[in-house]
């Protein structure tokens, strides 16, 4: 544009540009820059070229303990496969398929819309350029037909929601001798009734009396990888919300193996209904401490 805003239409010439010389030069050219820019070749490069077939998702539900070791699962899924009978091409063994008579086997069609003239896809052999006229019996003439696969999934410990497995070619079956497209496993790992998990850590609310959070107490938890209980120490003086962590004991890291942590928040409960002799205790103890809850109050606020 800039060569032409300065020098004119002689210009271009000097570029090595000469000029459209009829209307399927213009649309040879424009076809050029669609296929540079944006892929898209002529009607016959698009019937030759394969195509790879599409890509399969297959969703899969696990445990908490299942995405923390890790397990192998048998899945079933359907898929379009290529004919074993016509080899993919639709037509019975033996035959070929006849010449469109539509398109004359170009597999486009060219329409006149007053002073121009539009080269559009073949209504009847879709752009083929060719008619089956003897269809393969197993696949009605589609070249695919649709079968039943099971497989064998390694899922690696540390799997978390959203997590992906790739299989290469188990997707459906391409066309015109393309490939097949992938089988994606997407994982979802169901919410457990203890923990819940961020990434490779681990979360619980461990709930405790006001007695062990005064005065410590031991007290053991289940953890996601054991068997046994695991015994933990709740220091003496904890506090409602007080969070402690413990290193190594979250979910294995997906590419490292290595653990994440386990953050346990500790969930002080107050009793709503006491006992005479649970009253006396706590009567003492208010007594111990020299000051009646009342008069503590009113020493606060004088002290502002």
């Amino acid at each position: 544009r800039q060569i032409y805003d300065q020098f004119g239409h002689e210009g271009l010439r000097g570029t090595g540009f000469r000029g459209f010389t009829d209307f399927n030069d213009i649309f040879s050219s424009f076809g050029d820059i669609f296929e540079n820019f944006f892929g898209f070749g002529t009607v016959k490069d698009r019937r030759e070229r394969p195509r790879k077939g599409n890509d399969l998702r297959y969703d899969m539900q696990l445990s908490l303990e299942d995405a923390f070791s890790g397990k192998e699962e048998e899945i079933t899924f359907k898929r379009w496969a290529a004919c074993e009978v016509c080899n993919g091409s639709g037509i019975t063994p033996g035959k070929e398929a006849g010449i469109c008579a539509t398109c004359q086997g170009n597999g486009t069609i060219i329409r006149s819309q007053g002073f121009f003239q539009l080269q559009t896809t073949c209504p009847t052999c879709n752009g083929q350029g060719k008619i089956i006229t003897d269809p393969c019996l197993k696949c009605k003439g589609q070249g695919k037909i649709q079968i039943k696969r099971v497989l064998n999934l390694k899922i690696p410990p540390g799997i978390d929601t959203g997590s992906q497995l790739r299989i290469r070619g188990e997707g459906e079956a391409g066309d015109y001798g393309g490939p097949n497209g992938d089988l994606f496993v997407v994982m979802h790992v169901k919410e457990h009734p203890f923990f819940s998990r961020e990434g490779d850590n681990l979360f619980c609310e461990l709930p405790i009396s006001f007695i062990q959070a005064a005065l410590g107490d031991s007290i053991k938890i289940p953890v996601i990888g054991e068997e046994t209980l695991h015994e933990i120490r709740i220091p003496q003086g904890t506090q409602p919300g007080d969070v402690i962590s413990i290193q190594e004991m979250g979910m294995p890291s997906l590419s490292t193996g290595k653990r994440g942590q386990l953050f346990i928040k500790f969930i002080v409960r107050i009793p709503k209904k006491l006992n005479r002799r649970q009253k006396e205790l706590l009567e003492e103890f208010l007594a111990a401490e020299g000051i009646k809850g009342a008069d503590k109050i009113g020493r606060l606020f004088r002290a502002k």
